[in-house]
């Protein structure tokens, strides 16, 4: 991306990862974009803090509305000009997709495909989509590759975001848009989503509270640093491709427990276990080969599950220090 370019377009851009991609865009000089709804999928004042640095920006627009509707998607592209978008709105989580399927295809799928529509008419440059993991579901085979040809999703999170790939295929096929779907893994870090498992651990071990573990503790997760995930979806901000799926992990597993016992170290308590049941929609393991990231990406994750731990319990111990809302 160059400076002269149009705004980059971050859909989603107040929560996690979105947020992240936000500053790093606008630290490179770019001009953002960025439509959120703060639903409350999650405390809205945490979103609305994670974009309190970005807000100081002349290069920054906020546009507060829902990527379904069309007057919304209307009031953004009127916003300023647009060249590449990066569209990591969706309704987020594998547990809550079982309760609420409807909704997960609404946002996740009619979403896209309205911001689809509009973009197929603004001669977009290039358009990322934050796909998942969760893609893979119940794949026997690992590392996860690309052109794994049995995908198998186990929750309707899943099933939306696979079908939210093939939307993006569509029309990178019929309109000649570039699209890479970046299949993210796990990725964890500052403002992460409370309810993800190693936001949730730190919490409650800091507190002294029992730490819900279900099924046995050897599930094995493709940890990846919210910093490492951002720079390959930059690098792939600045690489259009006709149509492309690229895995975004460190290759590199680690079990539930060996997670746990990282946290007890870096807050300097024990945590208290309560085992639970498996739950539906949970995979045993998620493995990124990262191959083909790295030679069309120029790709390299560099934060391990040691060093990100104690950053992430070292910015929760800032933030709830600070007064800021972090739960």
């Amino acid at each position: 991306m160059k400076d002269g370019d149009g705004a980059v377009l971050v859909t989603g851009g107040a929560g996690f990862i979105g947020s992240h991609a936000v500053d790093a865009l606008l630290a490179r000089g770019h001009a953002v974009v960025c439509l959120d709804n703060f639903d409350d999928y999650y405390d809205p004042a945490v979103k609305r803090r994670n974009l309190s640095e970005a807000r100081r920006s002349d290069r920054f627009t906020l546009i507060e509305g829902d990527i379904r509707d069309p007057g919304a998607l209307a009031r953004v592209f009127a916003s300023r000009p647009i060249s590449r978008v990066f569209h990591a709105a969706a309704r987020a989580g594998v547990r809550p997709s079982l309760h609420m399927p409807l909704l997960y295809e609404e946002v996740n799928v009619r979403g896209t495909l309205q911001l689809l529509e509009v973009c197929k008419d603004k001669g977009i440059q290039n358009f990322i989509f934050a796909s998942s993991s969760s893609v893979y579901g119940a794949c026997e085979r690992i590392p996860f590759r690309e052109s794994e040809s049995e995908l198998k999703p186990i929750s309707p999170y899943a099933a939306t975001k696979l079908a939210g790939e093939h939307l993006c295929r569509t029309y990178a096929a019929l309109y000649g848009i570039p699209i890479t779907c970046v299949r993210l893994f796990t990725v964890y870090g500052p403002r992460q989503r409370p309810e993800m498992a190693i936001h949730h651990f730190v919490r409650l071990v800091e507190e002294g509270s029992p730490v819900p573990v279900f099924g046995d503790g050897s599930a094995r997760r493709d940890f990846t640093y919210v910093d490492d995930a951002v720079a390959g979806i930059l690098a792939a901000l600045d690489r259009p491709h006709a149509f492309e799926v690229v895995n975004l992990g460190v290759s590199h597993v680690v079990e539930l427990q060996e997670v746990i016992r990282l946290i007890e170290e870096a807050v300097g308590k024990p945590a208290r276990i309560e085992w639970r049941p498996l739950q539906a929609g949970d995979v045993p393991v998620t493995f990124a080969d990262i191959g083909k990231a790295i030679s069309l990406l120029g790709y390299a994750p560099r934060t391990t599950i040691k060093e990100g731990i104690p950053a992430f319990v070292r910015w929760y111990r800032s933030a709830a220090g600070s007064g800021g809302v972090v739960s």
